[in-house]
């Protein structure tokens, strides 16, 4: 099966000692959100070798903090090696041990796969031994932008700003488009660096006023999605009214085929555009 956009460095050769073991694997592997990606990994061993079993063992990171992915089992004349019950099925071995091949299919990567994983193989027989690559191998998740959130925050007497939230890697620019002309938003943060919020920025335009609409442009080099709102003046005061939150602001967010609308402190999702009498556009 073609696996789609999935970039290769050359293979490195980890010996295991002077006995004839040796793994290799990638030093790095770039996937697609989205995606399937296979993590390579081959090992050798000495032709006079003799085994009853092998067990497959693949680890999110190094040490104390690792986190066991995928585990299974090949046993002697079995033609798949089994993985236990527990298994999560986004993983799942790509190549046979029995042909000395322990690659890694992840299945629909996402950002939070990013980083270094490390297969091990343990021979069970006469003697139990194990060997894994010491290097590991790098994992680089890259998506295109997605604009989680648009949103408005302010009153009359402290004035108002717009918010536009972004997930991407690489981290995209965001900028702010007036009807006419490229308006000075500034980013907001720091965010903490841990995954998954070190994939997201959150942008600003200050000086927001009633009356005008406003698009978020968010672009990296896998794509670009823009989200426009418009901001609505107050409504008159009634006069009967006690004293309670204006209802200030309507926002049309378009992601794709959906509307976000916030009214107050109310909000409503709408598929399809059955609104009436707003505008709202994406690219």
């Amino acid at each position: 099966m073609l696996l789609k956009c999935v970039k290769f460095k050359p293979m490195l050769s980890l010996a295991a000692g002077d006995d004839g073991w040796s793994i290799r694997v990638q030093p790095e592997v770039r996937a697609i959100e989205g995606y399937p990606v296979v993590l390579p990994c081959t090992f050798s061993h000495p032709q006079h070798s003799q085994h009853s079993s092998l067990q497959v063992v693949w680890r999110l990171g190094h040490g104390q903090g690792a986190t066991v992915l995928y585990r299974c089992t090949s046993r002697t004349g079995a033609p798949t090696c089994e993985p236990g019950p527990q298994q999560d099925q986004r993983y799942r071995l790509e190549g046979n041990p029995r042909e000395h091949d322990l690659s890694l299919r992840i299945n629909s990567a996402t950002l939070q796969d990013n980083g270094r994983y490390y297969c091990r193989v343990e021979v069970q027989g006469r003697e139990h031994v194990s060997f894994e690559d010491k290097m590991g191998t790098r994992l680089r998740v890259e998506a295109p932008p997605k604009i989680l959130d648009l949103s408005v925050e302010g009153s009359e007497q402290v004035g108002y700003r717009a918010l536009c939230r972004v997930q991407g890697s690489p981290l995209p620019d965001v900028q702010w488009l007036g009807p006419d002309d490229l308006l000075e938003g500034s980013p907001v943060g720091p965010l903490a660096q841990e995954s998954p919020a070190r994939y997201h920025t959150v942008s600003q335009l200050r000086d927001v006023e009633p009356g005008h609409q406003y698009t978020c442009s968010a672009s990296n080099p896998l794509g670009k999605e823009q989200a426009t709102l418009y901001v609505l003046p107050p409504r008159p005061p009634m006069s009967m009214a006690r004293t309670s939150p204006p209802l200030l602001l309507l926002l049309s967010v378009c992601l794709g085929a959906k509307v976000i609308l916030l009214v107050g402190m109310g909000v409503w999702m709408v598929q399809g555009g059955a609104l009436q009498g707003i505008s709202c556009w994406w690219k």
